[in-house]
């Protein structure tokens, strides 16, 4: 019989299967978004930790071979901290960083307050 890889049901398991740097700053990030919406719900979205906030996806964050990357759940936040992320690798929905230049903590709040206030309309 083959063994198949559990997909990881909580952000702890998720963080558990990533290279300890990237683990760090995620777990850093978590920490930031847990700290600007304490009533956040924890999960798993698409794979990758995300949380949600009134029953509606908020923000997302995962680990990938080269990167890391935070997803504000909206390219209308990208957009409009362009100017905050011009050091950072961004897409439409994402934001790319590395476990040695991580996004700073302030700009992570400005993000997820700004989906707060989106997400509320």
């Amino acid at each position: 019989m083959v063994s198949v890889k559990q997909k990881p049901t909580t952000i702890d398991e998720y963080l558990a299967s990533v290279k300890s740097e990237q683990r760090a700053a995620l777990q850093k990030l978590r920490q930031t978004i847990r700290a600007v919406v304490p009533s956040a719900k924890e999960c798993i979205s698409y794979g990758i930790p995300a949380f949600r906030l009134n029953g509606r996806s908020l923000v997302f964050f995962g680990a990938w071979a080269n990167h890391c990357s935070f997803y504000p759940g909206s390219s209308a936040t990208v957009k409009k901290f362009q100017k905050d992320l011009k050091d950072f690798q961004t897409s439409k929905g994402t934001i790319r960083f590395t476990p040695d230049k991580p996004l700073p903590a302030t700009l992570v709040k400005k993000l997820v307050k700004a989906r707060v206030v989106e997400s509320a309309c």
